[in-house]
Order: C-alpha cells, then structure tokens, then sequence
C-alpha cells in the first residue's frame, strides 16, 4: 500500500466513523501523556569515578589483552561504573537496561572482586569461564548496541583461558595470584 492510499483511506475513514476518530485521537494523546509523564522517572545510574582496590584488575594480575577485553564486554553490566547509551533516558527502555545492569552486578561485580573469599573467587571465575565456553554472556541484546562486545572465539578462549588459570593459581596459592604493583592487598590478603 503506497502513502497516498494510505493517506486516502484514514481520509475516509474520519469522514465515515467520526466518532471513532475522536475516541482513537483521546486514546493516542493519552497514551502520549503517559509516555512523557514516565520520562521524569529515570532510574539510578551506576557510575562511579572511583577506583577501588578491591577491583579485579587491581587486586589480581590480569594480561593487558584480557583486561581490555573485560572492559569493553564486561565492565558495563559488572562493575560499578556503566557507560551507558544515550537511549537509556528513553523510559521504559532505561528501566530494562538498569535492571539488567543491577541483576549483573548482583551475580559478579568486578569492583569489588578483591573482597570476596578464596572460594568464592575461584566459583566466580568459574562462572566466568562458562559462559565464555557457552556462549551465553555478553547478552545479545548488549551486542546489539556495542559493537565492542561482539567477541571473537579466539577472544572468548583467551578470556576462559586466563579464568581457569587465574582460579587455578588462586585456589593453589592464593597471594601468588596478587597483583604485584599492589603489595598493600598481599598484607590485607
């Protein structure tokens, strides 16, 4: 159907069904109202400028490959500073987005991985190199809007590789696995 048949027929359509229009006009700009009103409800932002000690890359030594990988796929949804999309003011996208990035952090936050326990690490890093392996992080819905985060195999195996190796060497001789330049978290350690 071309524009100009279109156009025709809600032409005719108002002339035939008036009513109709009226109640479907109300409608729309109700349904407008509704949708600007939600836009002053935006949600928590996750950003921090802080950097923590406990963050992963300052506690543990991480390969410079890797570490760039897990910022650009990772960090967003599992650290505590998201960069996000300009189209998360956009209610109830932002909503979706936030609760995805709170529902990430609360399964792994890479901010705060130095504080958690041995065993709890090494689950963690696990975790990590499962859903490398599957496939299954980051979400397809991430991808779609950062095109960073669409890694290769290649990267997926260099990232699963450093997981098993890291979780190995932590459950083995945990300080071994410290981040040298931090010899302040080998005391706390």
């Amino acid at each position: 159907m071309s524009y100009s048949t279109l156009l025709k027929n809600v032409f005719w359509f108002i002339i035939l069904f008036p009513e109709i229009y009226c109640v479907a006009k109300k409608i729309f700009y109700s349904i407008l109202a509704i949708f600007a009103i939600l836009q002053l409800f935006q949600p928590d932002r996750n950003i921090s400028s802080e950097n923590l000690k406990s963050d992963l890359a300052n506690y543990y030594d991480i390969p410079n490959n890797v570490e760039s990988l897990l910022n650009s796929t990772c960090y967003d949804c599992h650290s505590n500073n998201t960069d996000y999309p300009w189209f998360i003011n956009i209610q109830p996208i932002g909503w979706y987005m936030q609760s995805k990035i709170n529902k990430g952090k609360s399964k792994l936050n890479f901010s705060e991985f130095g504080l958690l326990s041995t065993q709890d690490a090494t689950e963690k890093l696990d975790e990590i190199q499962e859903v490398m392996n599957k496939n299954t992080m980051p979400l397809h819905s991430y991808k779609w809007y950062n095109k960073d985060a669409d890694i290769t195999i290649e990267q997926r195996d260099a990232i699963a590789q450093w997981a098993l190796n890291l979780s190995k060497q932590i459950s083995n001789d945990s300080t071994a696995a410290l981040n040298k330049d931090t010899s302040l978290l080998r005391v706390l350690h």
